[in-house]
């Protein structure tokens, strides 16, 4: 693979990949901050199209979700044949319209379908934006570089609920919407003068359509099997068509990448031990992490009867540690050294899930003896966890493919996440008229699952395939 010089950056090089990652750090918060912060809004939209069915309006939450997790992969191709560049700024503009058309939105399939659009803009928007990233970053400093873009994502989805019922509550709901508008113009100017050459290939076509649209389909429909199933019924025909057509479209598209000569999923990437590793364990912690994000300020709702402010106020402590230990544990150099450290955020995270599955965690509030130490612990560990997997994942990939690669990443961070969300609502269904034992069962769940994903990370990565730098 090509070598990345280990020759000091000048001052104009450290302004280039300082600007960059401010800027992909800033379309990492809008572009998961929507990922949370409508589930405030929800009950506002429902009161404004009273018409239309519950059921149908959860799309406006999911939909987004669905299109965001299904078009990461193939958003990492187009970066890399596109230019990333390019993709990026053309994403950041479609997500600033589609945000105007949801927050203009006169009936609910129009929210809907701008949602749609909402997510696979954000899909073409992080992938490309963190590409850019790698690009011009030193390898020694990748780990710092992930750790703050991940911070920046991980602040989005704490902050989203306080934001989104700000919001609200003082402009309505059509402004959590009206929000991105600005912040994506305030991204797009300084983006326009990023003086990072555009990265298009020599010679490079576009990734196989038919492949492109196996990969975007099969993702779409097993997130939506997953992510539905519980309201729609396991065993329902919309959720086995769902799962089976997404299953049968992933496959076929695997299938036709492995024989491609421009396919749309970059397989030899798996090839790499340490890549491979690094997905399967985000796939897993991704699992975890999504399922214990939700339930905390669902606890903090339904069993201590929290506000939406105090809610958010008690969060934020998981969040700044999360961005604290992100910070450090980019400042790491040694691939064994963040396998180790990655491992202790995974048990820090797997303490925290099992204490909270305890009576401490009942029906009377404990924010100081319990919720923030537990916010401290659990916070740290998802912020060193995440960084070291993103570390290890990209650190694994040759430059000309870092967007593909990431997106493939983020990919399997998502689709572990749309599991943890079915796991948790599966665990309530189970429990119902019992939220108490319900919360501690999810946390009981959440523990054992990060024990797992720490074996993972614990696991030695030979280095061999595409990726021969970073040293150990």
């Amino acid at each position: 693979m090509t070598e990345v010089s280990a020759r000091p950056e000048s001052p104009p090089a450290r302004t280039a990949a300082t600007r960059t990652l401010l800027i992909a750090c800033g379309a990492a918060f809008i572009a998961f901050l929507d990922l949370s912060v409508v589930n405030i809004a929800f009950p506002a939209i429902a009161r404004d199209y009273p018409g239309t069915p519950t059921t149908t309006l959860t799309w406006v939450v999911s939909g987004y979700a669905v299109a965001f997790a299904a078009l990461l992969t193939p958003a990492g191709r187009f970066a890399d044949t596109l230019g990333r560049r390019r993709l990026f700024l053309i994403a950041l503009a479609g997500f600033a319209l589609t945000s105007l058309l949801c927050g203009l939105a006169p009936s609910a399939n129009w929210l809907i379908a701008s949602r749609l659009l909402q997510g696979m803009t954000a899909a073409l928007m992080v992938p490309s934006a963190l590409g850019l990233v790698l690009m011009v970053t030193p390898r020694e400093k990748i780990g710092a570089a992930i750790g703050a873009w991940s911070a920046a994502g991980g602040f989005a989805a704490v902050v989203g609920p306080a934001l989104g019922g700000a919001l609200v509550d003082v402009f309505g709901w059509r402004s959590v919407f009206m929000i991105n508008i600005p912040v994506a113009l305030l991204l797009i100017l300084p983006g326009l003068r990023i003086p990072v050459p555009d990265t298009r290939q020599p010679g490079s076509a576009m990734p196989d359509p038919l492949g492109t649209v196996a990969v975007a389909l099969g993702l779409g429909a097993l997130v939506a099997g997953v992510t539905e199933g519980q309201r729609w019924g396991w065993t329902s025909a919309g959720t086995l068509a769902a799962l089976i057509l997404g299953g049968l479209a992933l496959v076929a598209a695997l299938a036709r990448s492995a024989r491609h000569h421009n396919p749309a999923i970059a397989v030899e990437l798996w090839r790499s031990r340490p890549y491979a590793l690094a997905n399967a364990a985000s796939f897993v912690f991704g699992a975890t992490m999504f399922a214990w994000l939700l339930s905390g300020p669902l606890f903090l709702d339904a069993i201590w009867r929290y506000s939406v402010l105090g809610s958010a106020a008690a969060l934020t402590v998981g969040a700044v540690s999360s961005m604290v230990t992100a910070t450090i544990a980019g400042r790491l150099t040694s691939a064994t050294a963040r396998r180790l450290v990655g491992v202790l955020g995974a048990l820090m995270y797997a303490a925290t899930c099992l204490w909270m599955s305890t009576d401490t965690f009942g029906p009377d509030p404990a924010l100081w003896s319990a919720w923030i130490p537990a916010g401290l612990l659990g916070g740290g560990g998802v912020g060193i966890v995440v960084t070291v997997l993103g570390t290890a994942a990209a650190s694994s990939l040759p430059p000309q493919q870092f967007a593909a690669g990431i997106g493939m990443n983020l990919t399997a961070r998502q689709v572990g996440g749309a599991l943890g969300i079915a796991v948790l609502a599966a665990v309530f269904a189970a429990n119902p008229g019992n939220a108490l034992t319900a919360f501690h069962t999810v946390f009981a769940v959440c523990a054992g699952i990060a024990v797992a994903a720490a074996l993972l990370i614990a696991i030695p990565a030979r280095r061999t395939g595409v990726q021969q730098s970073a040293a150990e």
